[in-house]
């Protein structure tokens, strides 16, 4: 036999056992990442660069396994070197198949044709809650504000009337997310009340959803205080106690700061919906509440991202 037949037997044998071996390595990466999944940090079972790694060990494995007498060292060099060589290429394969791979898609930000109005909310609600916190002793209680999966200010609610009235207000509101607080999205209370009212006065508000059935009702078209959703008078202070055990129930907890003299203030009957012109000039046609109050804050325009980033300083947790 010619050394060239002896070479072209040992190079066919040896990229014959190299491309078996390969073979066995990868289905039995795939079982064993996928056995040992919890332990991959951050890796899945079908990670390319995981399974090159797991599918070496057989090659290595076999190739220890042959016998290393001194006619057959030549061959085994050979071997050894192919096994090699194809766990390379399986490397640069793997790693331009994760450079190929398409990045995750960035969403763009939002921007209307006019944020004045919207800015404007977000300022003067802003200015009210960092107000109201400002004095722990007759603010929300810090524990009850890091429940809270929305929260909603509604500065300057005007109610007119004596006896019967009626109220109208804009504000600003915004939910968790896992990235924080959500953009803000921007809604209208109004609605009539009965109860003891003297004149026109103007009245802020902050509204906490506390539950989840609380942020569906904010999330949907338009709903009614006391009616579709469950409100209570929120305890002020520095912390909640035994006594506000009973408000716990609540699907929504409102706190109010008159700016003039005013007596009995009740938000049942009042409906809260998407303020529809604020939320088209900041965001653009078409944008709705349950998009901004589900999207991360930095898709929102810099001026007002003053709200999410004010409610930070007092609350950070982010969503379950």
């Amino acid at each position: 036999m010619q050394k060239r037949d002896v070479l072209k037997l040992v190079l066919g044998k040896g990229m014959a056992l190299a491309v078996i071996d390969t073979a066995i390595g990868l289905v039995a990466a795939q079982a064993l990442t996928r056995l040992m999944s919890s332990l991959l940090f951050e890796e899945t079972p079908t990670d390319w660069l995981t399974f090159v790694i797991a599918s070496a060990v057989f090659p290595a494995w076999r190739y220890s396994l042959v016998e290393k007498r001194k006619e057959t060292m030549r061959n085994n060099r050979i071997i050894f070197w192919l096994s090699v060589m194809s766990l390379v290429l399986l490397t640069v394969l793997a790693a331009n198949s994760q450079t190929r791979k398409p990045k995750s898609k960035v969403e763009p930000p939002f921007r209307g044709p006019n944020t004045r109005e919207g800015a404007s909310q977000a300022q003067k609600s802003s200015k009210v809650l960092r107000e109201i916190m400002g004095t722990p002793d007759q603010g929300i209680p810090k524990d009850l504000l890091d429940k809270a999966e929305c929260v909603m200010v509604v500065p300057q609610v005007l109610k007119v009337g004596f006896i019967v009235g009626g109220q109208r207000g804009r504000g600003v509101a915004s939910c968790r997310t896992r990235y924080g607080w959500s953009a803000p999205a921007y809604f209208e209370m109004k609605g009539g009340s009965i109860g003891f009212q003297i004149g026109g006065q103007a009245t802020d508000f902050v509204l906490l959803f506390m539950n989840e059935s609380g942020m569906k009702n904010l999330l949907s078209d338009r709903f009614e205080m006391g009616g579709e959703g469950s409100v209570a008078a929120g305890p002020v202070g520095r912390t909640t106690t035994a006594s506000t055990d009973a408000k716990m129930d609540a699907q929504i907890l409102s706190y109010s700061r008159s700016k003039g003299l005013f007596a009995g203030v009740s938000l049942k009957g009042s409906v809260i919906s998407p303020d529809e012109s604020d939320m088209e000039g900041t965001y653009g046609n078409g944008v709705t509440a349950t998009t901004i109050l589900a999207a991360n804050k930095k898709r929102a325009p810099a001026e007002v991202q003053v709200f999410p980033n004010t409610l930070a300083q007092y609350s950070s947790r982010t969503a379950n």
